[in-house]
């Protein structure tokens, strides 16, 4: 594991992020994986909210589906909020991003295309589509 991995489980762990992921995992009854670069992968994740097919706290990776789910670019991008929860001292994470979904409705109608948070963690790895803002879109007759 970098240094940069070790410093990121460290802080997330300290800053309360990881914890919560790893509550949420517990009352959500999943199944904890120890994953790559100092991530928590937990599968079967059983609340309906959020309605992502993953989302990160902490370090903490929480997905619906079964083991094998979180590979590739999704896992990168899923690894690079757990940086941003770094980079925000943990929880501050969380309003910011509900401000971010909120930015992002208003210019296009969509929770993550103007996201600025899941715009940093590559919109197309995290399987999201790229929508002009509303006042660029042309109307159909």
């Amino acid at each position: 594991m970098r240094r940069l991995h070790r410093v990121r489980r460290t802080v997330n762990y300290i800053n309360l992020a990881t914890p919560l992921g790893l509550l949420l995992a517990r009352l959500g009854r999943a199944r904890v994986a120890t994953g790559p670069d100092g991530l928590v992968l937990a599968y079967g994740y059983r609340f309906r909210f959020p309605i992502a097919s993953a989302f990160t706290v902490g370090n903490v990776v929480l997905t619906k589906h079964e083991e094998g789910f979180l590979t590739g670019a999704l896992l990168r991008h899923e690894d690079r909020h757990a940086s941003q929860y770094m980079l925000c001292v943990g929880l501050p994470m969380l309003p910011l991003y509900v401000v971010a979904v909120a930015v992002s409705m208003l210019i296009c109608g969509d929770h993550a295309s103007w996201n600025l948070f899941e715009r940093l963690a590559n919109l197309e790895d995290g399987n999201y589509a790229r929508r002009s803002p509303w006042w660029f879109r042309t109307k159909s007759s």
